[in-house]
């Protein structure tokens, strides 16, 4: 068996046992295989291996590998997302998790009209005190998203969260559970066009305790492709 489809297999038995553990139906758990700084090829195996849906954290990189690779595959911009590169993003990405101010989303509107686009989008929330940490304070998120429901092109489908990072996933579990908590405290306010479907929580080092507190879309890389060079 390849490299690659072998670290997949070794993910998705960790998605389920993750999943059974929280009560969850195992397949409801969408895996997002983080490919940015990894070539074509291992893209191309991984996809081979049965994964769709790809995230990437700068455009520049996604629209190299799109230029290869076309919408073979499902994009995620994963990453954050600057206004000056909204005009590319637009074009090449099946969903932008990134979204935390008015100016991108006004921006993106401003891209996605004239192509009578809709864009599906998650709010990134910051569940830490890190400053490196990007995302919208979770007491501003509600008011926030009643912002974008002026944005038809937008469609607001969940939440997204990269906690501070540490050696011990438990540490992870109360930024993923306040996730959990907000996302259910907007789906119960009722905004119209605003679905809170997609919690997107947890990485290689953590997706487990993601999953047990309420994930239902969880982003790997290191795991399926191996270390990354360093910046």
């Amino acid at each position: 068996m390849p490299q690659i489809e072998y670290h997949i297999k070794v993910v998705q038995d960790r998605i389920k046992r993750a999943a059974l553990i929280a009560g969850t139906n195992p397949s409801s758990i969408r895996l997002i295989a983080v490919s940015k700084k990894k070539p074509v090829d291992m893209i191309r195996e991984a996809f081979q291996a049965g994964l769709m849906e790809f995230g990437e954290n700068r455009v520049q990189e996604a629209k190299q590998k799109y230029d290869v690779l076309g919408n073979t595959v499902s994009w995620h911009l994963i990453g954050p997302l600057q206004t000056n590169k909204v005009r590319h993003a637009v074009h090449l990405f099946d969903m932008i998790q990134s979204v935390d101010r008015l100016s991108l989303a006004e921006a993106l509107h401003k891209r996605l009209a004239p192509l009578e686009k809709k864009m599906p989008v998650l709010i990134q929330v910051k569940t830490s005190d890190e400053e490196s940490k990007s995302g919208i304070e979770p007491d501003r998120t509600i008011a926030f998203i009643e912002q974008l429901i002026s944005f038809p092109t937008l469609s607001v489908q969940g939440l997204m969260t990269i906690p501070a990072y540490s050696d011990d996933p438990d540490d992870a579990r109360p930024a993923f559970s306040r996730l959990r908590t907000l996302q259910e405290q907007i789906a119960s306010s009722g905004l119209p066009g605003v679905t809170m479907d997609i919690l997107s929580m947890g990485m290689s080092h953590d997706f487990e305790v993601a999953i047990e507190e309420g994930a239902n879309m969880v982003r790997v890389g290191t795991a399926i492709f191996g270390s990354r060079p360093a910046p």
